[in-house]
C-alpha cells in the first residue's frame, strides 16, 4: 500500500505506517519470537503470551486474531488520504476507478500466486486467500469512499453486520437448524462449499469465504471512517480522544453482540467486526497520540521500515526461507547457545527479513501494488 499519508494540515500521519508495521512484525516473526520464550523460559506469562499467539479453533478472541483485521482496518484508513490526493492532482473519476481496479487485481492475482496458482493444479488450488480478500476488502471499501460521505458510510456498515447476523442465524442449511453457528452447519460454510472449487482452508468451508467477505468489508470501512477522522481539522489531541472513544464504544457493543452472536473471526461475525476493529481503533489512537501528537518518533522507525513495504514482505516471506538464512549465519551460535537456543533461529529469521526491508527503506524502493 502507499506509504506516504498526510493529515488536513499537511503533515505526515507516521503512526498508520507505523501501526502497519507493528501488525505485520506479528506476521513475518515477531510472533514465533515471543512464542519462543516459553522454551527458554516456562513460566505461566510465557506460556500465555504462547496462548495468546495462537488463533482459537472457532469461537473466542485472542490476540492472533486481532492482526489480519488490524490490516484490513489500515487499508481502509488510509483510503481518504490516497483518494483525496488523487482527487487533489487533477485525476478524473474513470482514471481513480481504473486505478483502484488494477490495484485489487493485482493483490488478488499475488494472492493466487502466494496459493500456488502456477503450479497448475486447480483441482487442488486454494482460491480464497489473505491477499485475495484484501484486494476485495480494498476494491469495495474505495468504491463506498469515492462516492458516499461518513454517515452514508456509518450506514452501510451497519446494515450490512445487521443483515449478516439476521441471514446467518435465520437461513437454515440443508439438514441443520437455523442459527447453527458450528463449522459443519453453518451458512458460510454451505455457501462455500457450493460455490468455490479448489480445496477449502477448513474442511468445510473457507477463512476467506463468500459470506465472509461482506462484514470483512465493514472493517475497512471502520478505518475509512477514522482515516476521514484523522484528515479533519480538529486538533491531534482530539482526534487521538474519538478514536479512542469510538475504540472503547466497538469493543464493548462487540462483546455485548457477541452474546447472542459469538464473537468468531473464520466466520468474520458482526460481534468480531466491532470487537476487533474497537481495538485496532485503540492501537490506531495510541500510536497517533505518541508518534504524531506528542511528537515520540524515533522509536517507531523500527516498525515504519516494515510498515512501507508489508505487502512485498508478506509475500516474500511466503517465498523465502528466512530461517535458512538464519541457520547459515547463526545456526552455530543456536546449538551452543544453551538455554536460549529455541530463540536464536526466529531472531536471526527476523532479523534477515527486517535487514531486507531497511535495505529497500534506505534507498527508498517501495513496491507498490
Amino acid at each position: 500500500m502507499e506509504n506516504l499519508r498526510r493529515d488536513a494540515d499537511g503533515g505526515r500521519v507516521l503512526s498508520l505506517d507505523a501501526l502497519r508495521g507493528f501488525d505485520m512484525f506479528w506476521i513475518i516473526g515477531g510472533g514465533t519470537i515471543f512464542e519462543s520464550l516459553v522454551g527458554v523460559w516456562k513460566h505461566p506469562v510465557t506460556e500465555t503470551i504462547r496462548t495468546q499467539l495462537e488463533h482459537v479453533k472457532w469461537e473466542g478472541f485472542r490476540f492472533e486474531d486481532l492482526i489480519f483485521p488490524t490490516f484490513i482496518f489500515l487499508v481502509g484508513a488510509v483510503l481518504p488520504f490516497s483518494l483525496s490526493r488523487r482527487v487533489e492532482r487533477g485525476e478524473s473519476l474513470v482514471r481513480i476507478h481504473l486505478h483502484v481496479l488494477r490495484r485489487a487485481a493485482v493483490l488478488i492475482l499475488l494472492g493466487l500466486i502466494y496459493n500456488g496458482l502456477l503450479r497448475f493444479n486447480l483441482p487442488e488450488t486454494r482460491w480464497p486467500g489473505v491477499l485475495q480478500r484484501i484486494g476485495l476488502c480494498y476494491f469495495f471499501a474505495a468504491l463506498i469512499v469515492i462516492h458516499t460521505r461518513w454517515r452514508a458510510q456509518a450506514i452501510i456498515v451497519g446494515v450490512v453486520l445487521l443483515a449478516y447476523w439476521a441471514v446467518t442465524m435465520l437461513v437454515p442449511v440443508p439438514g441443520c437448524q437455523a442459527g447453527d453457528l458450528s463449522m459443519q452447519g453453518c451458512l458460510s460454510s454451505y455457501i462455500d462449499q457450493q460455490l468455490i472449487p479448489g480445496q477449502l482452508y477448513y474442511k468445510y468451508g473457507d477463512n476467506e469465504g463468500i459470506l465472509s467477505t461482506f462484514p470483512a468489508i465493514c472493517t475497512a470501512l471502520l478505518g475509512a471512517l477514522a482515516g476521514q477522522w484523522l484528515r479533519s481539522n480538529n486538533s491531534g489531541s482530539r482526534k487521538a480522544a474519538g478514536l479512542a472513544l469510538a475504540g472503547v464504544a466497538c469493543v464493548i457493543v462487540g462483546y455485548l453482540w457477541g452474546l447472542v452472536f459469538p464473537i468468531i473471526k473464520i466466520l468474520w461475525t458482526s460481534s468480531y467486526v466491532l470487537f476487533a476493529g474497537g481495538w485496532s481503533l485503540l492501537l490506531l489512537a495510541l500510536f497517533y497520540w505518541v508518534i504524531d501528537v506528542q511528537g515520540y518518533r524515533r522509536w517507531a522507525f523500527f516498525f515504519v521500515v516494515i510498515g512501507t513495504n508489508a505487502i512485498t514482505i508478506y509475500f516474500l516471506d511466503g517465498l523465502v526461507e528466512f530461517r535458512r538464512i538464519a541457520e547459515f549465519f547463526v545456526g552455530g551460535l543456536a546449538h551452543h547457545s544453551g538455554q536460549l537456543e529455541p530463540l536464536i533461529l526466529p531472531l536471526g529469521a527476523f532479523a534477515a527479513a527486517w535487514l531486507l526491508l531497511w535495505f529497500l527503506y534506505r534507498h527508498k524502493i517501495f513496491f507498490k501494488v
